[in-house]
């Protein structure tokens, strides 16, 4: 039985033997936790029409929506908002709260305008949407040097309809990074070490680690699980570069440890981990 052997191996074991599992294996033992589309691009359209669809079952409701979103992936959003404006779905009743932001040493975010900015890139994104059914600006937060100290109230007073999130190839969600007592984090600046360099080779920095950012401000752990239900997107996103393949067996089926925060999605009650076909294939070399 592998679930009670993992529970008394090594991690290195554990993910041999759960690297060792066939596709068939990973979608038999997941079942309705696990959805796999055929491309990236069948992912991205699945994560726009999901919030499509939730904003427009909500307003039927006479219900708001508030998420917490990432801004990684992010080829869900041009989705999003082509159907936002072909649809006409007025965005003046949804809350969005950003995940996490890159800030310098002193914890100051980073400019807007500078080239690596969560908040830069989103807002050109958004400059797109009709204006007529654009959100009020202060419904779209980031975490930022201003409101880091208040979000864990604010969101705390939040009916979350969803934590959608992206994860790294150590299990961080948002920057909740391997570090003791992850699970029971808030939001707070965090030295950024796992990620970087693996945003390095894709950011259109040419690998540059000394310049990349090392500090960050993120939500934590117990914000992004106070939501109703919780959407992991877990993909490679790089062509043929196979980083994701480890970790998505993890959120799926590793036991629950600091030392890849995404094992403890299944504390959850309500999880779904979406990936696709090239992300599920069992690794070439176990």
């Amino acid at each position: 039985n592998i679930e009670t052997t993992m529970t008394t191996i090594t991690r290195a074991k554990e993910i041999a033997l759960l690297n060792g599992l066939s596709e068939e294996e990973v979608l038999d033992r997941a079942g309705e936790h696990l959805i796999v589309m055929n491309d990236l691009d069948e992912l991205h359209r699945f994560f726009a029409d999901g919030m499509c669809e939730q904003i427009l079952s909500n307003r039927a409701a006479g219900r708001d929506t508030a998420w917490i979103l990432p801004f990684g992936p992010v080829g869900q959003y041009p989705y999003f908002i082509e159907r936002v404006n072909r649809e006409r779905i007025p965005l003046g009743n949804v809350r969005f709260y950003f995940m996490d932001e890159y800030c310098d040493e002193n914890g100051r975010e980073v400019p807007q305008d500078h080239p690596l900015s969560f908040r830069g890139k989103l807002h050109a994104m958004f400059s797109r949407i009709d204006r007529a059914l654009l959100p009020d600006l202060s419904n779209v937060l980031f975490p930022d040097s201003g409101n880091i100290g208040e979000l864990k109230e604010r969101l705390a007073t939040e009916h979350l309809c969803v934590t959608y999130g992206g994860v790294g190839i150590h299990g961080h969600l948002a920057f909740n990074e391997p570090e003791p007592g992850v699970r029971n984090s808030d939001p707070r600046v965090v030295r950024v070490n796992y990620t970087v360099t693996i945003n390095a080779i894709r950011e259109g920095i040419g690998g540059n680690l000394e310049n990349f950012p090392r500090k960050a401000l993120t939500l934590g752990m117990n914000q992004l699980f106070a939501a109703e239900k919780m959407i992991i997107f877990c993909r490679n996103g790089v062509s043929s570069i196979d980083w994701a393949n480890t970790v998505l067996r993890l959120a799926l089926f590793g036991t629950p440890g600091d030392d890849y925060p995404v094992t403890y999605l299944k504390q959850h009650p309500d999880w779904l981990v979406v990936t696709d076909r090239e992300t599920l294939k069992t690794p070439i070399l176990i």
